[in-house]
């Protein structure tokens, strides 16, 4: 448009743009303008705002809330630039001008830069332009800001427990019952840490069920008297399967913690929490559930350099065995080559479901029909070849 062709640059630098600011931090930074003519410029003057925001559609109503974290305004000027009486400057061609600014971040709690499905938490500033007889010129600058928790506080180191049975039927006939047990050594985590969990399962019904944990995100968001939740399983690890009769039991079973954001837990219009889900899949019926609450921080609590050192160290520790174990023998021939072809197996030796005789008394999947094929060759270190031809020589 030919109405701003006398701004050649307008932007807002910051003096650390990669960094991630904290409550209480100092934020600065330069509005660089160049002209390519002559230009008289009425001000310059910035607006910083940190607000969170949440919106979403609910049939013809719209729910929308915000909550401002922080707002700071002011006129920028030259330093040893003259100035007209009206307050306006002449900015030439040829020149770069640099409208300084800084202000300090509020103290106390902030929401951490975030952007959800239904919300955000949104930092920047904005620069105005302001000229005779043309419209106002805005350019806009976003920051990050995070929240400093720290995981090492008491009631972050302390553990979390919890425990939960459900009760299994079949067509309203009892079919026995599954309980679980967990608990992790602390509820405070950072990014690159690893959660060990603690947890026993039991299975008395006749299904065979799955024990798996996951680190599972849940976002809220809050406007107008209603109630949004989002929620994202984030990483997982799974168990062995568990048959009737059975139990199986974890013991240092860990789960990292990849890169999320730190949780959000004093803003009034958006929280985001995390839990560590530990359940149970049943055919045929509900999972049973345990969360057990998770605050993900932004200050290291060295869990994952600790559990790197100790297998290093561990490592080192057991480097004695290799020196002392002898050579590994040849490999025995392989069976494939040694059976022929109308005696190989073309079914698999398990039995399915629909295929096992009910004449046995074992229970479900612990029989395994008995097949008399050719057995290998017994394993010697002996090569055959060679007798041989020293017999014949």
């Amino acid at each position: 448009m030919v109405m701003f062709k006398k701004i050649k640059t307008f932007q807002v630098v910051l003096s650390e743009a990669d960094k991630v600011y904290g409550s209480g931090e100092k934020v600065a930074g330069w509005v660089v303008v160049e002209v390519a003519e002559v230009t008289r410029i009425n001000r310059v003057s910035i607006l910083a705002c940190g607000v969170a925001k949440v919106w979403w559609t609910k049939g013809p109503q719209q729910c929308k809330q915000e909550m401002e974290y922080l707002r700071y305004e002011d006129v920028l000027t030259l330093d040893d630039h003259p100035v007209d009486g009206d307050g306006s400057i002449i900015l030439r061609p040829g020149n770069t001008y640099e409208f300084k600014f800084g202000f300090e971040l509020p103290q106390g709690p902030l929401g951490t830069t975030f952007k959800g499905k239904y919300g955000c938490v949104d930092y920047w500033v904005k620069a105005f332009l302001d000229r005779p007889s043309f419209p106002t010129q805005v350019v806009k600058k976003r920051f990050e800001v995070m929240d400093q928790i720290d995981v090492n506080t008491p009631d972050l180191m302390s553990p979390v427990s919890a425990k939960k049975e459900k009760k299994v039927s079949c067509m309203f006939i009892p079919d026995g019952h599954i309980s679980v047990s967990a608990r992790i050594d602390r509820k405070g985590f950072c990014e690159g840490d690893d959660i060990c969990i603690n947890a026993d399962f039991e299975n008395t019904c006749s299904r065979i069920v799955v024990p798996k944990a996951a680190i599972v995100s849940k976002h809220t968001y809050l406007a107008n008297g209603e109630t949004k939740v989002f929620t994202q399983k984030l990483s997982c690890v799974r168990g062995n399967h568990i048959i009737s009769g059975m139990s199986e039991s974890w013991r240092g079973k860990t789960l990292r913690v990849k890169k999320i954001k730190p949780s959000i837990l004093g803003c009034n219009i958006l929280r985001v929490e995390y839990f560590l889900q530990i359940y149970v899949s049943v055919p045929g019926s509900k999972k049973i559930i345990l969360e057990l609450p998770l605050v993900i921080g932004s200050k290291s609590s060295g869990i994952g350099s600790r559990s790197s050192s100790m297998a290093s160290q561990a490592s080192s520790e057991m480097s004695w065995v290799d020196l002392n174990l002898p050579d590994a023998p040849e490999a025995p021939p392989c069976y494939l080559d040694v059976v022929p072809e109308d005696h190989r197996l073309e079914s698999p030796t398990t039995p399915l479901l629909d295929e096992l005789d009910t004449s046995f008394d074992s229970p479900i999947f612990m029989y395994a029909p008995e097949f008399k094929f050719m057995p290998p060759p017994t394993y010697t270190e002996v090569d055959p070849c060679s007798a041989l031809n020293n017999n014949v020589q």
